[in-house]
């Protein structure tokens, strides 16, 4: 077996690292606190890049050239703060529900729904991204720029975020 796993290893076959449902040597409650601890990681160094960006896009309005954008460049702000904000409420649910659920042996509910959280708050920090990128391409430089760039952006947060993973996960 384990020349099997060194010809797959060495070969870089899809199937190089064991099975998702390979058994561990822990048991079911130290899983959920081991993935429960991942996620709650996880979601703490996203949560606050996107708090951060929440923050910038939310002083942008009082600036001085707010003025002088187009209705174009305010709606894209408007999605952008929209989306940034819904994925700020989603990063920051799982905490909320593991303080209201505590002791309350939810353990498997809160990684469960913490991990779908993150998963949906990552699609709307996507378009967010997108959004503020082609925010400011459109104002710097105007034109077809901001329609190559809103392309070139989602195809790229969609494929390295999303993408990726699920063509590993197909390929097993």
């Amino acid at each position: 077996m384990a020349s099997t796993t060194a010809q797959s290893s060495a070969r870089g076959d899809a199937r190089d690292e064991p099975p998702p449902d390979a058994e561990r040597d822990e048991a079911p409650q130290e899983r959920l606190d081991r993935n429960q601890t991942e996620l709650m990681t996880e979601l703490r160094v996203a949560g606050a890049g996107v708090q951060v960006l929440f923050g910038f896009l939310l002083i942008v309005p009082f600036n001085s050239r707010w003025t002088a954008l187009s209705s174009f460049d305010r709606d894209v702000y408007f999605v952008a703060l929209l989306c940034v904000a819904i994925a700020a409420v989603l990063l920051i649910a799982p905490m909320v529900h593991h303080r209201l659920l505590f002791r309350e042996r939810e353990k498997g509910y809160l990684v469960r729904i913490g991990n779908l959280d993150a998963i949906v708050a990552m699609a709307f920090l996507s378009v967010g991204l997108t959004a503020i990128l082609v925010l400011v391409t459109n104002v710097v430089f105007g034109g077809l720029a901001p329609v190559i760039v809103g392309i070139v952006a989602a195809a790229a947060i969609g494929w390295l975020w999303f993408g990726v993973a699920l063509a590993k996960r197909e390929s097993r």
